[in-house]
């Protein structure tokens, strides 16, 4: 209870304490020990953050955060990227601060200087960094006036942070946060002071418009990361050395796979080796859909009047993304979804209980308008092509349709591709179309899917799309990165908007449910990832090249020939290195070029019938008979199916 005298504090092993009214959780935290008081950096109050030296106003469920808890480490990097700021300002006054969030890995600031930043800059940073931490300043927090603020921001020539208030609610309580002479708009919480912090390193830059807007100004954003430990980072900057030498954007050069030019802004070319990649990705869907997984496949239009997508409420919720022409005097929208075209090719006909569910498959080509700050290389494109669905069924239906396409989902990324998976449940966002109650719904019908299906979730709180809630996959890679790549969307909505209906089993007229799912994703942006999963060196059943054949000298082009010959009447994808270069040259190149298999032909080989064999994975297999090595490649080229995946 609490009164004028005291506030009782509950803590996570049950116990309570009473403390002194406007007592903080870092007095908690020393009543409970001085170790702890040490080693706090931030407290959860009735589950949300708060900061160590912030009174507590009523009585509360407390527990302080440690290094040893993962919430406390979003808390470290954003005060993190405060000092980097605080560091900036003070090397150079002139530079106005913008916004400095957390990330996945770390943290950004968006900083407006002229010349803008450069990794140059980092030594003299990183080095007021430190000197900043040494100084041990404490972090204060201040809750001010609407008024109070646009002041203090005036009065620092801070423009952008004017901007900021300005755009906030009326209602919305405003806090700073002060570190000596420094200070910033932040809801916070931070640690409490700058020597808490340390473990830090500077990474990169990159040019980021104010606010995402290309028609704002261009501002320079500093990347970087803090752990807790130094081994920690250490063992996170050698993560990132591996992954730049899987960079799909420099794979894709090094490798002929696909480019990009000016003159098709975030468009990708696909030379013929990534074409073939690209396409096989695309049977290999098709095949399961035709036979483990059955869908039929739908051809459906490039552009629409933009009716449609008012219809839809794409027009409302998506035109930003969007282009739009002219055509016999009618708006049109060039499709970024082919959601609501399925929807033609269901209500061409009368639909009964009988022909549910029906599953469409559409691989059409979508365009979307990606802004130029967020474009990188095949992982945010603006034209790309799904291997989109929309199964049309019953409600009593949801529940097996999702556990088959869980399996589904399970089986391509997890077996076939090798990505760990990780299940998250997509809630109704801010914006949405619909009702409460149909969203209601559909959050209880995928959550029970999962619980029935023994599938362990999180909740992902707003993240759904505006027509619905969904399931999302993460799919950790070889590097341990996450990507978002299936997804399972319910959608009682789209059902509505063009209703759709089929005859019940008692000659009434119900509407369908409609679930969208993809399981690759944008077939682009799945190539991107996979060329870093696999860091350019496919499996053999998706290698462009299968084997690379390599004559000793050119007395042996003729037999080299014949073995290629052989093992393409088996159909088995192979190229005759038989350039006027060297055995050991041809050898690296097919190395650099990640080839599954290379074979090596010669004077011994040829008396024999054999070749010599080196697997890109394995090393050197020495000498094989032409028929048994053309059955391990056939053997490791077949399609995965469920059951014997590689």
């Amino acid at each position: 209870m609490t009164n004028e005298k005291t506030t009782t504090v509950a803590l996570p092993d049950g116990a309570t304490l009473d403390m002194a009214a406007g007592s903080t959780p870092l007095d908690v935290a020393s009543r409970i020990g001085s170790g702890l008081a040490r080693a706090a950096l931030a407290a959860e109050v009735d589950g949300q953050p708060y900061d160590l030296g912030r009174p507590l106003e009523r009585d509360s469920q407390l527990r302080i955060l440690t290094s040893r808890d993962p919430e406390a480490l979003g808390i470290f990097r954003h005060s993190t990227a405060h000092l980097m700021a605080q560091a900036v300002q003070r090397l150079w006054p002139e530079t106005k601060v913008t916004i400095g969030p957390v990330i996945a890995d770390g943290f950004y600031y968006d900083f407006d200087r002229d010349p803008p930043f450069t990794p140059e800059d980092f030594e003299a940073i990183e080095a007021e960094m430190a000197k900043i931490a040494k100084e041990n300043l404490e972090i204060t927090r201040e809750v001010v006036s609407r008024d109070e603020a646009v002041a203090l921001f005036r009065e620092l020539d801070e423009p952008y942070k004017i901007e900021i208030i300005e755009d906030l609610p009326t209602d919305e309580t405003l806090t700073l946060y002060r570190q000596g002479e420094w200070i910033d708009l932040c809801r916070g919480p931070h640690v409490p002071a700058t020597g808490k912090l340390g473990t830090f390193r500077l990474l990169s830059t990159a040019g980021a418009y104010w606010r995402g807007d290309e028609r704002n100004k261009m501002l320079t954003r500093i990347y970087g990361t803090a752990f807790f430990d130094k081994a920690e980072l250490e063992q996170h900057l050698e993560r990132i050395e591996a992954a730049k030498t899987r960079d799909h954007r420099r794979l894709g050069r090094e490798l002929d796979l696909f480019s990009f030019h000016p003159n098709a802004p975030a468009s990708p070319y696909f030379h013929p080796k990534g074409a073939w990649i690209y396409n096989r990705l695309q049977s290999f869907m098709r095949e399961l859909f035709a036979t483990e997984w059955p869908h039929d496949e739908i051809i459906t239009p490039q552009i629409y009047d933009v009716e449609l997508w008012h219809r839809s409420g794409h027009y409302d919720n998506y035109r930003e993304h969007m282009y739009f022409t002219t055509a016999d005097d009618r708006e049109m929208a060039v499709k970024p979804m082919n959601c609501p075209a399925s929807t033609f090719v269901y209500a061409s006909r009368k639909r009964s209980f009988r022909d549910l569910p029906i599953r469409y498959t559409d691989f059409g080509r979508l365009h979307r308008y990606e802004k130029s700050g967020v474009i990188s290389g095949l992982l945010r494109v603006r034209t790309f092509v799904q291997d989109d669905a929309h199964i049309f069924c019953t409600p009593d239906q949801i529940q097996a349709e999702v556990t088959s396409l869980l399996g589904l989902v399970e089986f391509v990324l997890g077996d076939v591709f090798g990505f760990e998976i990780a299940v998250e449940l997509s809630t109704r966002p801010d914006v949405y179309i619909g009702t409460d109650e149909v969203w209601d719904r559909a959050e209880t019908v995928l959550e029970q899917a999962l619980v029935d299906n023994e599938r362990e979730f999180t909740i992902s709180a707003g993240e759904g799309a505006f027509y619905g809630p969904k399931i999302d996959f993460q799919a950790t890679d070889a590097l341990g990165r996450q990507w978002q790549l299936a997804t399972i969307q319910l959608d009682f909505n789209l059902p509505e908007r063009f209703d759709l209906h089929y005859t019940a089993s008692d000659g009434s007229e119900e509407r369908p449910v409609v679930i969208h799912r993809t399981i690759l994703g944008s077939i682009e942006r799945f190539l991107g990832v996979l060329i870093e999963h696999y860091g350019g060196a496919f499996p053999t059943w998706l290698a462009p090249e299968q084997v690379r054949i390599i004559p000793v000298s050119d007395q042996f082009n003729d037999y080299a020939e014949s073995v290629a010959a052989h093992l393409r009447r088996h159909e088995i994808r192979v190229h005759v290195d038989d350039r006027r270069e060297g055995v050991g040259y041809k050898v690296r190149d097919a190395e650099i070029q990640k080839i599954p298999y290379m074979v090596i032909v010669g004077e011994r080989e040829l008396g024999i019938g054999h070749v010599s064999v080196r697997s890109h994975v394995e090393g050197e297999l020495g000498s094989m008979e032409i028929d048994h090595f053309a059955r391990r490649i056939m053997e490791e080229g077949a399609t995965p199916r469920p059951g014997a995946a590689s």
